[in-house]
C-alpha cells in the first residue's frame, strides 16, 4: 500500500451501524495538508473572500489560501479580479496588505506595474538606462496570472486549476436551498472576526454541519433540542437544518430560531436563522492545525436592525463560536495520541453531513495519489 493511500484509508466496519471517520493523519500530516493542497483546494470552488470587503475601484486584499499567495483586486469596471500575487519579473509576493492601490499595482522591488487587469503597464530600464521597452519584449505576455473568479452575491469563490464546472453548476444544491430567500436583499450588520484557530480546517466544517453537539456544547448559549434536527446531504452541499416550536425572533438570551447549517465542499459554510438572519463563515486553511475564521451576519429583505439588537447577535455569536472553537481545538489535539489513528466512530444518524464531507476528501485526495503514481515521492 502505498503512503499516499495510507493517509486516507478509512477502517471499514462489517456492522453497517458503526462508521468510522478519517484517520488521524488527515488532520495533522503535512504530507496530507499537501494532497488537500493540491486537489481539494486547487480542483473545486475555493471560498475566498466578501465582495463588501472590496468597496472601490483599486481596493485589494492578499490572502494566503492552499499555500498560495493570492490577490483580490475591484477593477476600474467594478468587477472583481483575482491573480496570483506575484510578479512576473522575478516573483516576488507584490502586496502584503490591505489597501487601496490607485490605478496601479506596483511591484516594490524593480517598480514593474500593473493595471487593475493585471496587465503589464511598465517595466522600468528593464533593457538598460532608461530603455523601457526594448525590442523583442512583449508587455502583454508579461501580465499578472489570473485566477478563474465567480462572484455569488458577496461571497468570492476561485478556482485555482480552472477545471471546476460552471459555478452555478457546481453550486446548485446549495443553490436550491434558498428559493425561499431573496438574496439580493442582503443587508451587511456586523463581522466578528476570530483570528487562528489553532485546528484543521476540517474540523471547523464538521462541527458545523452536524447536529448532534449542539445541546450537549451550547446547552446555555441555544435552546434546540436534538429531537428537533433534521440531517441535509444533497451532492456538494450537506448540513442539518432544526426547526423549533417557539421562535424567538429577538435573539434575548439563547439562539432559539428555526435554522439551517449549510456548507458547500470544500469550506463555504451559511446558515439562515427566522425570520431574516443569515451567517456566512470563511474559514481559511493556513496549516495542517491552523486555521482563521471570520462570521459575517447579514439581515434578508434589506431589514435595519437597531444597535442594540446588533449588540445582542454579536454577543450570543461570538459565545457559540467559542464554545466550538473550543471543542475543534481538542479534537486535534486528540488527534495527536495512537488511540485515534482509526479515526473515530460517526454517528450513522446525526453526523450523515460529515461522512459524504469526509467521502469527499477521500475521493479528492486519491486523485493526487493516482496521478502520482509510479513517481518518486518528493
Amino acid at each position: 500500500m502505498t503512503r499516499e493511500k495510507s493517509l486516507v484509508k478509512i477502517k471499514k466496519s462489517k456492522n453497517l451501524n458503526t462508521l468510522f471517520g478519517l484517520p488521524a493523519k488527515s488532520y495533522t500530516d503535512e504530507n496530507f495538508w499537501e494532497k488537500e493542497c493540491e486537489t481539494v483546494f486547487n480542483n473545486n470552488w475555493l471560498f475566498v473572500g466578501f465582495a463588501h470587503e472590496l468597496e472601490k475601484s483599486g481596493d485589494l486584499i492578499p490572502i494566503v489560501i492552499a499555500n498560495k499567495p493570492i490577490l483580490l483586486v475591484r477593477n476600474t469596471d467594478n468587477e472583481i479580479r483575482a491573480f496570483h500575487n506575484v510578479c512576473s519579473h522575478r516573483c516576488l509576493k507584490l502586496v502584503d496588505e490591505k489597501k487601496n492601490v490607485g490605478k496601479i499595482i506596483r511591484c516594490p522591488y524593480h517598480a514593474w506595474s500593473y493595471d487593475l487587469d493585471g496587465k503589464l503597464k511598465a517595466a522600468p530600464h528593464i533593457g538598460g538606462t532608461n530603455n523601457h521597452k526594448p525590442k523583442g519584449f512583449i508587455f502583454s505576455d508579461h501580465g499578472l496570472k489570473p485566477i478563474r473568479i465567480h462572484v455569488w452575491h458577496d461571497w468570492i469563490f476561485i478556482n485555482l486549476n480552472g477545471k471546476a464546472k460552471n459555478f452555478e453548476e457546481y453550486a446548485k444544491p446549495l443553490i436550491n436551498k434558498f428559493h425561499d430567500v431573496d438574496l439580493t436583499k442582503l443587508k451587511y450588520v456586523a463581522t466578528l472576526d476570530f483570528g487562528k484557530i489553532k485546528t484543521n480546517w476540517k474540523f471547523l466544517i464538521e462541527n458545523f454541519i452536524e447536529p448532534y453537539h449542539v445541546q450537549f456544547v451550547h446547552k446555555t448559549t441555544t435552546n434546540q433540542p436534538l429531537k428537533d434536527h433534521y440531517t441535509i446531504v444533497d451532492g456538494v452541499c450537506y448540513g442539518s437544518g432544526v426547526n423549533v416550536d417557539k421562535e424567538d425572533d429577538k435573539n434575548d438570551n439563547a439562539l432559539s430560531v428555526t435554522s439551517k447549517y449549510l456548507s458547500l465542499f470544500p469550506n463555504f459554510i451559511i446558515g439562515t436563522y427566522f425570520p431574516n438572519q443569515i451567517g456566512v463563515y470563511l474559514n481559511v486553511p493556513l496549516s495542517p492545525n491552523i486555521t482563521t475564521q471570520k462570521r459575517i451576519i447579514y439581515t434578508t429583505d434589506n431589514k435595519v436592525m437597531k444597535k442594540k439588537e446588533v449588540n445582542s447577535i454579536k454577543k450570543i455569536w461570538w459565545s457559540v463560536h467559542k464554545e466550538d472553537h473550543e471543542m475543534c481545538e481538542r479534537l486535534q489535539e486528540g488527534r495527536s495520541s495512537p488511540a485515534s489513528n482509526n479515526g473515530g466512530l460517526l454517528s450513522p444518524y446525526w453526523e450523515k453531513g460529515v461522512q459524504k464531507f469526509q467521502k469527499l476528501i477521500i475521493e479528492n485526495a486519491m486523485k493526487y495519489s493516482n496521478s502520482t503514481k509510479g513517481k518518486k515521492n518528493v
